[in-house]
């Protein structure tokens, strides 16, 4: 059956005879893989909806077991990602991991209203774009339901200050559980103290990204960041060999 839906490309990987197989974010069907004989060069409507930084409208074909593009149109391009070589690499680098997290056929709107608010603010960052991908990241965790724990220790359950977060338990621990032969052995551990890792978590998480324009963490607080995140999603959610980071 003929059938439409917003979306953004996520990855195309180049086939035989002159066709790609298009990985598609879609608001209607999720994540989606269709293959398609539109030619990636040109200046059509429909190639030009198949280039990166895209949102664009796709009429498919949709099989019993199998999606096909037959045309496209873009809505909006966020070409200036492109003209910029970090935006263009942290860009990439956060449809990369968003595709990771993304189940097959599995819709999930309020991520793809936020990859597109993602880009608009991308666009027009001057500074700080590593902050902003966190914050994004944080956010996608908590649509998605794989928030760690920020609110009590995840060991004891009880709701006090963060000595360390433990990317094993998958949260914030305590100084009391701190002192337990079983958590303080733990490898996984991310000190806590040093800098206030959770309360930067908890603020990208009470304001939208416009609103983190002018918001830039310092280098130290941005790698301590980082490295929760980057581990804390290896651990729990399998989300290693990112190949974009390694650009970055």
């Amino acid at each position: 059956m003929l059938t439409d839906t917003e979306g953004i490309v996520l990855r195309q990987i180049k086939t035989s005879y002159n066709r790609r197989m298009i990985l598609l974010f879609s608001r209607r069907y999720g994540k989606i893989s269709a293959g398609t004989g539109i030619g990636e060069k040109g200046r059509s409507k429909s190639s030009l909806a198949l280039r990166p930084f895209t949102y664009g409208r796709y009429e498919l074909f949709k099989g019993r077991d199998s999606y096909n593009i037959n045309s496209a149109e873009v809505l909006r391009s966020f070409y200036r990602i492109g003209e910029d070589v970090d935006k263009y690499m942290y860009g990439a680098y956060v449809l990369e991991f968003t595709e990771k997290v993304l189940q097959e056929e599995m819709p999930a709107q309020r991520l793809f209203d936020l990859l597109i608010e993602f880009f608009e603010v991308l666009e027009d960052r001057q500074r700080g774009i590593g902050t902003l991908v966190l914050a994004y990241q944080t956010k996608l965790l908590q649509i998605m339901g794989l928030l760690p724990q920020l609110e009590q220790c995840a060991s004891c359950g009880r709701g006090k200050p963060a000595a360390a977060f433990s990317v094993r338990e998958g949260g914030i621990i305590c100084a009391d559980c701190m002192s337990k032969e079983e958590i303080s052995s733990d490898s996984t551990l991310i000190s806590c103290t040093k800098f206030d890792i959770v309360k930067v978590l908890n603020y990208f998480l009470a304001n939208p990204l416009k609103k983190l324009e002018n918001i830039a963490l310092n280098e130290e607080m941005g790698k301590a960041v980082q490295k929760l995140i980057r581990e804390y999603a290896a651990y729990h959610l399998d989300i290693t060999d990112i190949k974009s980071e390694k650009l970055l």
